[in-house]
């Protein structure tokens, strides 16, 4: 978008920018209406202190920034390093991400950091990983969308989430391709689609076995390059011909003559995708399940092919780079391993300190936030808002509540931020310049357009003052610069060589070239003067594994953590509504959004409306084993009649992560979002 600085300087006009190659000037309503939020009347605008009284009262930034320093300070002092806690947030620049990472380990010395993106694409990104030895969330860019043959979109809903990129998919089917859509709901993507297939949630695993069971038993594999650029297959093939198509039929749902239809749309183009978002991927198996839909792409000859291949859809701002650069529990910058000796080393020469000083990996998200009040005592907080976006949301509330200290950094005061000892108020994406990565590996330049109100800082001027008053001798807050292309330079420092390397990436370049793929490495010599042209497509030559060859990863179905029964019979699943994003914590408070989408609801099938007494507009309880929560009814045959859905941006008594299930993937440690059991109660007057 263009922003063009409007009323004194004070917020910006929002313009489309035809010329940018991604949304081609196609704006959402989000995007249109964002600049609300720059108002001093929703935003805040000066630091906050509890009292003495338990209220939160503006302060001074000295005297706030000094009580963090002691809140923090007097955790690690008491109970160790370790009791000190960091969650991020996806939505931070590339900057940000990485200084934050960098302060937890090098200032405070704890493990326990994590971010909101574990609950984003972490499954994704481990199937990504052990398949292809490298995540990048398309390993392609969205151009090619519309000039492959065919696309199976599983558990995506762009038309709500992301419609600028709709277009992509309507240009494919313009073009003579199809479109697969795996939903349980019939959602505004899935009308477009060519075939739509409507799974029990948490199914989506036995769903791609029985499609790889049918390639394969109807000749459909492609067996030179299975056996040319892949290694694995006779195992994983074993386990997908044990999924037979009416045993398939009868856990999703999907029927024989449907499942055969979608082999047929899917292997007989030269060219094909298979695309996978949240709904396959927020489970507690989510990582096997993008792994079974990585094996049909692998066992049909689709990666590093022209045109073709397996990419994940990302759901954050800065979902890509936010999880690239060290503010994940097990990661080093440049998407290296933290555990990894060479990738320790490399960092810790960047950073100017002891190797074996940084802590190892620490908690997941969700692990971090179980853990607050007991063995983490305090948590510094930026840019995330678990008290309605983190599964079993009132118990992650409970345990907020009890921190000896929590601090966080936002633009508004967010439902987490009301339950602070200290809120900082930070810049947003008008008032700083900064780098973001798009779901293509597109590294960007986000420009300041305005400056900030009196009263708020950024998030990097933030870490370089704590880091004064917390990194002990050695003036530490050299080390945390607040200008963010200083950051970045280091940033390309620390990336090189890692799998994620923005060693060549310059902001200049980021100028002057609409972004640059990663990896882009720097030069080889001083004196070579060679640019790389970024890497806008992987995998074309060979897979980034030992030797070149993706692996297949053998995987068998098994059911959703927490099946229905009789006392909790439906199936409970979430995601989001295009007028509002993520918690809600921003948009809720744009007007023209919130008459679009004013509240949450239940979307529940006549038939189970029916059985239960509900109307349409009536308020309805959906109850599972973690709590309550209450919203009007939305009555709709889009949905199947044993599941019933629910957007999770609201918080009170319509905040549908009260009842989510916190049941981990055992590889991403990735919460069961999508799929728990409920019993759903009319209200009566």
């Amino acid at each position: 978008m263009n922003l063009t600085p409007a009323d004194g300087g004070r917020t910006v006009e929002v313009s489309e920018r035809a010329d940018f190659p991604v949304n081609r000037g196609a704006l959402c309503g989000k995007g249109r209406t964002a600049p609300a939020v720059l108002s001093s009347a929703v935003r805040l605008t000066s630091p906050l202190v509890r009292s003495a009284a338990g209220t939160l009262e503006p302060a001074s930034w000295e005297e706030a920034l000094d009580r963090v320093a002691e809140g923090i300070g007097g955790a690690r002092a008491d109970h160790g390093a370790d009791a000190v806690g960091v969650f991020g947030g996806g939505g931070l620049t590339n900057e940000k991400a990485y200084a934050l990472g960098k302060f937890a380990r090098v200032v405070l010395g704890t493990s326990q950091i994590d971010y909101n993106g574990r609950f984003c694409m972490s499954s994704a990104a481990a199937a990504g990983g052990r398949a292809f030895g490298l995540d990048r969330g398309l390993p392609f860019p969205l151009e090619d969308i519309p000039r492959t043959g065919c696309v199976i979109l599983v558990g995506s809903n762009p038309a709500e989430t992301m419609p600028p990129a709709l277009r992509y998919f309507t240009e494919l089917k313009e073009n003579g391709g199809t479109l697969i859509v795996v939903d349980p709901r019939r959602t505004r993507t899935a009308e477009q689609a060519d075939l739509h297939l409507a799974p029990r949630p948490g199914t989506d695993l036995a769903l791609a076995l029985g499609l790889l069971h049918l390639a394969v038993a109807e000749g459909r594999t492609d067996e030179e390059y299975i056996r040319e650029r892949t290694v694995g297959w006779e195992d994983t093939r074993a386990a997908a011909m044990a999924h037979w198509p009416e045993y398939v039929e009868r856990v999703t749902g999907v029927s024989v003559p449907q499942l055969r239809e979608a082999v047929r749309l899917f292997c007989e183009p030269e060219s094909a995708m298979v695309l996978t978002a949240r709904g396959p991927e927020q489970q507690a198996k989510g990582t096997d399940t993008v792994s079974a839909w990585i094996n049909l792409a692998l066992a049909t000859g689709r990666p590093g092919r022209p045109l073709s291949g397996y990419g994940c859809l990302t759901g954050q701002g800065n979902g890509q780079g936010g999880r690239e650069h060290g503010q994940k529990a097990d990661q080093l910058p440049g998407y290296r391993k933290l555990t990894d000796p060479a990738a320790r080393a490399h960092v810790a020469e960047v950073w100017g300190v002891d190797p074996d000083s940084l802590p190892g990996p620490g908690r997941s998200a969700y692990e971090l936030l179980d853990a607050l009040g007991s063995d983490v005592r305090a948590l510094l907080l930026m840019g995330s808002n678990p008290v309605v976006s983190a599964p079993r949301a009132a118990h992650v509330e409970e345990r907020i509540r009890s921190l000896d200290f929590l601090a966080v950094c936002d633009v508004v005061l967010s439902e987490t931020a009301g339950l602070a000892d200290v809120v900082l108020p930070v810049t947003q994406w008008a008032e700083e310049t900064g780098t973001t990565t798009s779901l293509e590996g597109r590294v960007l330049l986000r420009r300041r357009a305005i400056s900030p109100p009196p009263g708020v800082r950024s998030d990097l001027e933030v870490l370089h003052e704590l880091a004064a008053r917390l990194g002990g001798e050695g003036s530490p807050e050299k080390r945390f610069p607040t200008d963010p292309e200083e950051v970045f330079e280091e940033l390309r420092r620390a990336s090189a060589g890692g799998p994620a390397d923005y060693s060549g990436i310059t902001y200049r370049r980021l100028a002057e070239e609409n972004g640059v793929f990663w990896p882009c490495p720097a030069p080889g010599k001083p004196s070579d003067e060679t640019v790389h042209p970024g890497t806008p497509r992987l995998f074309l030559d060979r897979f980034a594994t030992e030797d070149g060859r993706a692996r297949f990863v053998p995987v068998s179905h098994r059911a959703v953590a927490e099946e229905p029964d009789e006392e909790y019979p439906v199936l409970l699943t979430t995601g989001r509504v295009v007028a509002q994003y993520q918690s809600g914590a921003q948009t809720r408070r744009v007007d023209e959004l919130n008459a679009a989408a004013p509240g949450p609801f239940v979307e529940l099938h006549p038939r189970l409306a029916q059985r239960i007494g509900a109307v349409e507009g009536g308020p309805v309880a959906v109850v599972s084993r973690r709590g309550r929560a209450v919203a009007p009814a939305r009555i709709t045959t889009s949905i199947r009649p044993d599941t019933v859905f629910m957007p999770f941006h609201w918080a009170g008594e319509g905040r549908a992560n009260t009842l989510t299930n916190p049941a981990l993937d055992p590889t991403s440690r990735m919460p069961e979002f999508k799929a728990c059991a409920v019993r759903l109660e009319a209200v009566r007057p």
